[in-house]
């Protein structure tokens, strides 16, 4: 869980508590698609609601510099789940 009590950076919460809150996004994202929303507009609103929460939790430069380490994992590979062609 992220402690609203710091201020400065998100905090990388526990790891089960990560997998459980995982579980329940991707659930919410299924749904929305059996419901016929397209996945790629469930991913920005996925993504506009986490920066939104995280924005509000710690403000604006915090999440900014917290955010500036996604390309290079993105690169790397941190979010595939499959293999890659």
């Amino acid at each position: 869980m992220l402690d609203s009590t710091h201020t400065t950076a998100p905090i990388e919460a526990d790891v089960d508590e990560k997998r459980v809150a995982l579980s329940y996004v991707s659930e919410a994202f299924a749904e929305g698609c059996l419901d016929g929303l397209d996945a790629d507009c469930m991913a920005q609103a996925a993504l506009f609601a986490a920066f939104q929460e995280l924005v509000t939790t710690y403000g604006e430069e915090a999440t900014a510099r917290y955010a500036e380490g996604f390309p290079e994992r993105i690169r790397g590979g941190a979010f595939t789940t499959s293999l890659q062609h």
